[in-house]
């Protein structure tokens, strides 16, 4: 089977860009199960109705990340649909959940989880290596391959969890910093690992912002609430070929453009 996932969606702008590329590159990969970060959909957060036309764009799942409740009005939706993960080491009271185990292709019983980092990233999380242990041992019997999103700051602490999950999941992605890396590879237990899968969104921009107010930021000017970019977009992600046995044999970055 192969598992799309799509990294960090900016803006209206991004999900124009799911609607316009998504269910295409599904078929050009032979995609079987589609997961989407949708936390920069409102960029910082993500509205029901995003959520709504995520979904109709062609993805199975969301993901989330630190926005995940930068807009409120998500708290129930999370509550009433379990297709949406927050990470899973936030608190416990918080609304959702941040993982799930859903009917992959042949059969097959996917449990995919959303853990946050902590390095470099706002307090509060608990330790995402214990909670992906958690997740693991509780779940045990009940789902035949493991798959897990690490939505962090720290290149070292994705690549930390993707040796961790080494073996235990199917495969391991982070995302967050919006840049796609380079590094996609299967781990030496079979795991399949990227540290980020980039982001889906405006090119020219700086992770999703216009340039003219990023550059003014890090020149220390005052700034205005920052707006997505406009014209070209693209679509960022991996595709990852996993076995019945849950080894992982490619993992192939995507990355394709889109004229609005």
């Amino acid at each position: 089977m192969k598992v799309l996932t799509i990294g960090d969606v900016v803006g209206e702008a991004g999900i124009d860009t799911l609607y316009a590329l998504l269910r295409r590159v599904k078929r050009a990969q032979g995609a079987d199960f589609v997961i989407v970060n949708g936390e920069n959909a409102a960029g910082r957060g993500i509205t029901p109705a995003q959520a709504d036309d995520i979904f109709s764009a062609g993805a199975d799942v969301i993901t989330l990340g630190n926005h995940a409740f930068g807009k409120r009005q998500i708290a129930s939706y999370l509550d009433e649909h379990t297709d949406v993960l927050r990470p899973a080491n936030l608190a416990p009271q918080s609304p959702g959940q941040g993982w799930g185990i859903y009917d992959g292709p042949q059969g097959l019983r996917l449990l995919v989880m959303n853990l946050l980092g902590r390095c470099d990233m706002p307090y509060g999380p608990d330790n995402p290596f214990l909670c992906a242990d958690k997740i693991l041992r509780d779940n045990e019997g009940k789902y035949d391959i493991a798959l897990a999103e690490i939505h962090a700051n720290a290149t070292s602490e994705k690549l930390a969890m993707g040796y961790y999950l080494d073996g235990r999941a199917a495969a391991v992605w982070g995302t967050h910093t919006h840049v796609q890396t380079a590094d996609n590879r299967i781990n030496p237990k079979g795991t399949g690992y990227i540290t980020d899968i980039g982001m889906t969104g405006p090119v020219v921009s700086v992770l999703g912002v216009c340039p003219a107010q990023s550059i003014a930021m890090f020149r220390g000017d005052l700034t205005e609430p920052f707006q997505t970019a406009p014209g070209e977009c693209a679509l960022s992600g991996a595709v990852f070929e996993i076995g019945r046995d849950g080894v992982c044999s490619s993992v192939t970055r995507v990355w394709e453009r889109c004229g609005r």
